[in-house]
């Protein structure tokens, strides 16, 4: 029987000595700074304890939920009433398709990280095996969310929270001393989508009534946001988190059409598309200034077309697994975008983040134009993302950066998932970075100076990202 260890050993991924070096005397020993994902902070508060394999790596995982779809699996495996046992087994019978998908090799180093299972691939007759053995597990102490983030020598991570949020979990998670920082970002694209009227409306009569404020206008409206912005930097956020299908700057409204713009919404009156670009282009640039203001960075994920399934969006909702890559303009409005910030210099630490690869050299090559004050590496550009994080497009990510950026500066990887058990994915990335500075080595291309590239490995791993931040270990 084929085992994990066989192909997944010490040294999976690289591919000649200086690489094996360089991730075993370097890369390795790093701690882990996950400065962007979705956990849920309740469960850190809680050191929540999962009952099964299938509830901490099946649930709420749309990755899994794609391929399982793809293998022909019945909806109610994925996110339906089977059972916990039934939805493993189907994962289980889909993992030997998923070959050459970054799921496959995710997959098989989970299990060998945190559970320590190396000596079998997962497969319809492993199933029942590894199943118990793993649900055994995570139902003792060692494996309790917080033991399995100790045992990836996490120092830090940031969840991501609508500004409506009391933020209670993550004082809870401060008040008890929990040695790793758990931060928030603050996300407010539901703010800005007055495409459903309604689903709008309701958000801002929800901060109304949490802000004590009366919200009629515009300015009263920014003056509310601005309110929660304070409250999220007061309970230790240093980050804002965007979701756009593209840069959006539409800047051709005055305030007194901005402000018309905005009793059209309250009075749920239909936007024409030039509105609601001039709405959301506005409220970009007020966000950004309140970053601006308190030293926060803002991060840009831009290309996802969302919810491309009608009847599966009717039936599940977002997040689910029906989003794809779109196909967006990019260029024109983010340079338009950042450069109205940084005309009167007030353009904050900006991470942007891609999910279209035909946006790779848009994005390497944009961050150049507003790098500077003193501030190394102040536009940074995000790893490999959602699609794009597996082999193939981390490695053109880092090839693009080094080419037309400074590799050097990159603040590296972060999960971007909602599973305690996608640490490895910080793994996966180290060994792809490790191999591609020793290729270069073997081939000559860069100096054989362990020293000088071991240093350069530490900083991407882990040191880069906790001096760009101003978050609190």
């Amino acid at each position: 029987m084929a085992m994990i260890a066989d192909y997944m050993n010490d040294d999976f991924l690289l591919q000649n000595k200086t690489a094996q070096r360089l991730y075993h005397e370097y890369a390795e020993k790093m701690p882990i700074y996950d400065y962007h994902c979705h956990l849920d902070a309740a469960e850190i508060a809680a050191d929540k304890q999962f009952a099964t394999i299938t509830q901490a790596w099946l649930y709420g995982d749309h990755y899994k939920w794609r391929a399982l779809r793809s293998n022909g699996v019945d909806e109610k495996y994925c996110t339906g009433d089977a059972t916990d046992t039934e939805k493993f087994q189907k994962w289980a019978a889909t993992v030997p398709a998923c070959i050459r998908n970054p799921l496959y090799h995710w997959t098989h180093l989970e299990l060998k990280k945190p559970f320590g299972i190396k000596d079998k691939l997962l497969n319809p007759e492993t199933a029942d095996e590894i199943y118990e053995a793993c649900s055994e597990m995570l139902q003792t102490p060692d494996f309790s969310v917080r033991n399995i983030m100790r045992s990836w020598n996490v120092k830090l991570v940031c969840t991501t929270e609508d500004p409506l949020d009391n933020l209670e979990h993550h004082k809870a998670i401060r008040d008890d001393g929990f040695e790793i920082a758990v931060h928030t970002a603050w996300r407010p694209d539901k703010a800005m989508a007055p495409e459903d009227l309604d689903a709008q409306n309701a958000w801002i009569d929800k901060l109304a009534e949490l802000t004590n404020l009366d919200i009629a206008s515009f300015a009263d409206y920014c003056e509310a946001l601005q309110k929660r912005h304070d409250y999220f930097h007061e309970n230790g956020c240093r980050l804002s988190d965007h979701g756009l299908e593209a840069a959006v700057a539409e800047y051709s409204a005055t305030k007194s059409e901005i402000e018309a713009i905005f009793s059209k919404i309250r009075k749920r009156q239909k936007l024409a598309p030039i509105e609601i670009l001039q709405f959301k282009s506005v409220l970009m640039v007020e966000f950004a200034l309140m970053d601006w203001q308190k030293g926060w960075v803002q991060q840009l994920h831009m290309g996802p077309m969302r919810n491309n399934n009608t009847r599966m969006f009717k039936q599940l909702g977002p997040d689910t697994g029906f989003d794809s890559i779109g196909d967006y303009l990019t260029a024109k409005p983010l340079a338009l975008f950042l450069d109205a910030l940084d005309k009167t210099d007030r353009l904050p630490k900006t991470i942007l983040y891609n999910l279209n690869p035909r946006d790779n050299e848009v994005l390497a090559t944009m961050l150049g134009n507003f790098q500077g004050s003193g501030i190394p590496g102040k536009m940074q550009w995000g790893s490999g993302w959602w699609f794009l994080d597996q082999m193939d497009g981390i490695t053109q990510q880092m090839n693009a950066l080094s080419n037309l950026g400074l590799l050097s500066r990159f603040i590296g990887m972060l999960t971007d998932s909602r599973s305690f058990l996608s640490y490895s994915r910080h793994e996966y990335f180290r060994r792809i970075l490790c191999n591609l500075l020793g290729d270069d080595v073997e081939k000559g291309l860069i100096p054989n100076d362990l020293e000088l590239l071991g240093g350069m490995v530490e900083d991407i791993c882990f040191n880069n990202a906790k001096d760009y931040f101003a978050m609190s270990l």
